[in-house]
């Protein structure tokens, strides 16, 4: 057939012939990858450990750190900072642990399994009631009035540590006489292990105020509560550490969120969400 053909004819069909088989050969080579698609790495899941108080910025921070590295994906566990402590040292696989205190981040580090924390942000106090105010409380003395029904956390959550303290503030100054401190805590009908039941509870009408943190007070929050400020006088400033744990599974992974945690971008997001800059590194 090839020999009634024009010699320029047959060196066209061997040409073509050629290119045909080179195709078939790239095609088996390739086998299995889409054609112009890079095969995506396996991606990276790093359990972070946070206070219940850092619900809100941290899932914020974890939309804007996993736009920024595409291959981890963060898994948050959100409690009372003592009932974190408690998971992690019975073995809960934990990678970076964020604590509502400095006392609770200690506990893991005196037992070895936290890593050179830093604190990463304070916060405030401040008293939270319902937009329609039954108990018509407008200032602090009013919590101490017969009947009102005030919300707060255990002393074993470090909010309600922190409250304690307040109160016993308030309680030495003359301007809330010595009765105060005492009265406050008879109105007490509920002590939580977070502060996000107590910001619950009141949105609910079920308690008349509540003491949580000031970054308790969020957007969703402020369409159902009012809060009353708490004098920096009486306050506390409430310090957040951050580490990673020993048995972090990818030590690398867990130091870069933390580091994000503690840039000018992770903290604008942390101000945003009412937290204040960090006084002091632990």
């Amino acid at each position: 057939m090839l020999r009634n053909l024009h010699p320029s004819r047959i060196v066209f069909v061997f040409l073509a012939l050629c290119m045909f088989l080179a195709a078939c050969g790239q095609s088996n080579t390739t086998s299995g990858n889409t054609p112009g698609v890079t095969p995506t790495p396996a991606s990276t899941t790093l359990k972070v450990f946070a206070a219940a108080s850092l619900k809100s910025s941290f899932t914020a921070i974890q939309t804007k750190y996993q736009q920024a590295h595409p291959t981890v994906k963060i898994v948050y566990n959100f409690a009372g900072s003592q009932a974190l402590v408690q998971q992690i040292t019975q073995g809960a696989p934990a990678d970076v642990f964020a604590s509502a205190d400095q006392k609770n981040m200690k506990k893991l580090s005196d037992a070895g399994l936290a890593t050179d924390p830093k604190t990463f942000a304070d916060n405030t106090l401040a008293v939270i009631i319902p937009v329609g105010n039954p108990a018509h409380i407008t200032t602090l003395k009013d919590l101490a009035n017969k009947g009102v029904k005030i919300d707060i956390a255990a002393s074993t959550v470090p909010v309600g540590s922190y409250t304690l303290q307040v109160l016993a503030k308030l309680g030495k100054s003359s301007a809330y006489g010595p009765t105060y401190e005492s009265s406050v805590k008879a109105n007490f009908v509920s002590q939580e292990d977070n502060d996000t039941a107590i910001v619950q509870k009141v949105e609910l009408g079920e308690a008349d105020a509540g003491i949580v943190y000031t970054s308790d007070v969020t957007a969703a929050a402020a369409t159902k509560v009012k809060f009353i400020s708490i004098p920096t006088t009486f306050n506390i400033i409430a310090q957040y550490p951050i580490a990673v744990l020993k048995n972090a599974t990818d030590t690398s992974d867990a130091q870069t969120f933390v580091q994000y945690i503690l840039s000018s971008d992770g903290q604008a997001i942390l101000t945003k969400y009412h937290f204040l800059p960090p006084t002091a590194s632990s």
